[in-house]
């Protein structure tokens, strides 16, 4: 059940997390730039928020006729975006997948976007604030 509050907020509170999540794998991708055999991961946004949001197009459906059965990876009540491992231009002999150029722009997109949806957010915070106190 949603309220009113996650209703007003719309998708923007699920971007947040979807990019804090990007945001700790992209990290990891460039702490990692020089170790052997290391697949750089990513997720892919669009798909994740659509899923989080509801408006996945849907696969198939695994029904669990018992409480032990093993559901899908849950992170803040939102199912887990899939990991995509990123196929490089120019593979290194170690195996290691990490691009760092890559790696450091696309941090750098989702960092910005990040702090947008933030501001985005606080704005809506602010105007709710306003319609509480009335001014």
């Amino acid at each position: 059940m949603t309220s009113a509050i996650d209703k007003h907020l719309g998708v923007h509170a699920q971007a947040l997390t979807l990019r804090s999540q990007r945001t700790e794998l992209l990290a990891a991708n460039l702490a990692n730039a020089d170790t052997p055999g290391y697949r750089a991961r990513d997720i892919d946004f669009k798909s994740a928020l659509a899923q989080a949001s509801g408006n996945a197009q849907q696969g198939v459906h695994l029904q669990t006729t018992n409480a032990g059965h093993i559901g899908p990876k849950m992170v803040n009540g939102a199912p887990a975006p899939e990991l995509k491992y990123r196929t490089p231009l120019a593979p290194s002999l170690d195996g290691n997948t990490v691009d760092a150029q890559l790696e450091q722009a696309a941090f750098a997109e989702n960092t910005v976007r990040y702090q947008a949806t933030l501001q985005f957010l606080n704005s809506k915070f602010r105007g709710l604030m306003t319609a509480i106190t009335g001014q």
